[in-house]
C-alpha cells in the first residue's frame, strides 16, 4: 500500500472515528470482548476473548457465524468492531451499518488497515478473515493490538504467536420440516468449539442459527452474489 493511501486511510478513521483513542489502562484494557454466546464465553479463559492480544480461529465449523455475533455484541455495548474480509466472502447487502465492514483491494491493503485500525484505539473488536498474516507481519499485528487495546481475531491456522486457539466444527442440524414431514430448510447447526491457552483448554457444544438467502439474490443480476460481489 502506497504511503498516500495509507494517510488517506488514517484521514478515514479520524474522520469517521473522532472519539478514538487508545486504551491506556483501566478496565478496559484487562477486561475481555463477550462473543455474546453466554456457552462459549463460559469456557473461554476469562470469559472472552482478550483484549489487546491475538486469537487465531481455525476457518471452519461456523466460525464466520460465531464471529459475526461476536461483533454485533461488541456493537449493542457500545464499543466498536471491524471486520477485515480479505478473500471478498461477506454477503454486503446483508451487513447492514455495523459492525464495520472493510474490503480491501489486496492482501497488502488488508494487512495494512488491519494495523490502522487496531492503531487507532477505536475498537475493541477487529476480525481479520481472508488474509492471513505470516512472521513479521503477525509481530506488527500483535503489536498494534497490545498499543491500541483490541482483541484481534485472525481465521487462518498459524497460530505461533496467539494466546488464544480456537478450532470449531459442525456436529448436527436441526431441520425446519414442511407440511409432509420432509426436511426442508436448516434452521439451526450444534457446533463444538475448542479453546486452547496456557494452561488452559476446554470445549462446549451449542446452537447456532443459519442464515438464508434470498431466491432472488441468485435470479436478480444487478444485486450482489453471495460473495457480496457484483454480477
Amino acid at each position: 500500500m502506497a504511503a498516500t493511501s495509507v494517510a488517506a486511510l488514517r484521514a478515514l478513521i479520524q474522520q469517521r472515528f473522532p472519539d478514538a483513542t487508545p486504551l491506556t489502562g483501566g478496565s478496559q484494557t484487562t477486561e475481555q470482548v463477550a462473543t455474546g454466546i453466554s456457552a462459549l464465553d463460559q469456557v473461554l479463559p476469562n470469559g472472552g476473548l482478550p483484549r489487546g492480544r491475538l486469537s487465531v480461529w481455525a476457518p471452519q465449523g461456523g466460525v464466520t457465524a460465531i464471529l459475526r455475533a461476536a461483533c454485533h455484541m461488541v456493537v449493542a455495548n457500545g464499543e466498536r468492531s471491524a471486520w477485515i474480509d480479505g478473500d471478498n466472502t461477506v454477503a454486503g447487502a446483508f451487513w447492514g451499518e455495523s459492525p464495520y465492514l472493510v474490503r480491501p483491494k489486496s492482501r497488502l491493503h488488508a494487512l495494512r488497515a488491519a494495523e490502522e485500525l487496531l492503531r487507532s484505539g477505536g475498537f475493541s473488536l477487529l476480525i481479520l478473515a481472508g488474509t492471513e498474516p505470516q512472521g513479521t507481519e503477525t509481530v506488527r499485528l500483535t503489536r498494534a493490538a497490545r498499543e491500541g487495546g483490541a482483541a484481534l481475531v485472525t481465521v487462518g491456522t498459524a497460530a505461533a504467536m496467539a494466546s488464544l486457539r480456537l478450532r470449531s466444527r459442525l456436529l448436527h442440524y436441526r431441520w425446519r420440516r414442511t407440511p409432509f414431514g420432509d426436511p426442508a430448510l436448516p434452521e439451526d447447526a450444534t457446533v463444538r468449539v475448542s479453546a486452547r491457552a496456557v494452561g488452559w483448554s476446554a470445549h462446549i457444544d451449542f446452537p447456532i442459527p443459519v442464515t438464508h438467502h434470498e431466491l432472488r439474490l441468485s435470479l436478480e443480476s444487478e444485486l450482489a452474489d453471495r460473495r457480496g460481489l457484483p454480477r
